[in-house]
């Protein structure tokens, strides 16, 4: 595990290189980006990771801003932050090539939000159980935002997370309420700056992934019509903890989806 300095942020990084690099040209790096507030690096570094670096591929794992081991700043959580932090990012390690972009739930947004801003830093997008930053995010991330502040602050809640999900998750709350609390993000994320709601801005390939109970997966006849090149995926009975609950099924649709636009790339 490492920290460095880009872009003026102490940015906690893990590095996985292929165990195996591939015989037909360089590794496809793949950058994976984390959920909101009680999410970090370790997601991944616990699930994806491993077996994305088995398959050859290189891996890059990062905490945002405020989140993990990365330094906290009181102020500045615009999703056009975030953005320009994975930017400083990939130049600070050095990396010139187009990345393979996968987020999770607010990590979709912020490749999204990259892709946009960066189209020729990025291969493809994968999107799990994420959305675009349009009008209609900003709404979603107000009300979630507003909830964790309001709700996360009663010593009534968090007795009942201690009481039903143990004294960890209880925990777990009462720093993301810390974090609610004490920084601007509540208020910076709703004021975030959006991308077109036709989504033109992406042009680079974008693969979808949505557990079938979850409201996210409403999104997808309109992913479909409005990206240049779209592939979606609804896994049956789940909600949106698809990334844990079948990490198996979304290792193989995603390093499938990476090596095939690896491979054309190549030829």
């Amino acid at each position: 595990m490492s920290r460095i300095l880009a872009g003026g942020l102490k940015m906690h990084v893990q590095r996985m290189k292929p165990e195996v690099p591939p015989e037909d040209g360089p590794a496809p790096i793949v950058v994976f980006i984390h959920g909101l507030l009680i999410d970090s690096l370790a997601s991944y570094y616990f699930s994806l990771g491993p077996a994305f670096s088995a398959a050859g591929i290189d891996v890059i794992m990062y905490d945002l801003r405020g989140h993990g081991r990365t330094e906290r700043p009181d102020s500045g959580y615009r999703l056009e932050q975030f953005v320009s932090d994975l930017d400083a990012l990939l130049r600070e390690l050095d990396v010139t090539e187009p990345v393979h972009l996968v987020g999770n739930s607010f990590g979709a947004s912020i490749a999204f939000g990259y892709a946009a801003a960066h189209p020729e830093r990025v291969a493809t997008v994968t999107c799990i159980e994420g959305e675009p930053p349009v009008e209609s995010w900003t709404s979603n991330m107000k009300y979630v935002l507003d909830r964790a502040k309001t709700e996360l602050a009663q010593r009534e809640t968090l007795a009942w997370f201690a009481e039903e999900h143990g004294q960890h998750l209880a925990r777990v709350f009462e720093s993301v309420g810390q974090f609610v609390q004490l920084t601007t993000i509540a208020e910076d994320i709703p004021a975030s700056a959006r991308i077109e709601q036709d989504l033109s801005a992406v042009t680079c390939p974008v693969f979808a992934i949505f557990g079938g109970e979850s409201d996210l997966s409403e999104q997808v006849p309109w992913l479909e019509s409005s990206l240049a090149s779209c592939r979606t995926v609804v896994i049956p009975d789940q909600g949106h903890s698809v990334l844990v609950q079948k990490t198996a099924q979304t290792t193989e649709l995603i390093v499938d989806w990476v090596r095939e636009h690896a491979l054309a790339k190549a030829h």
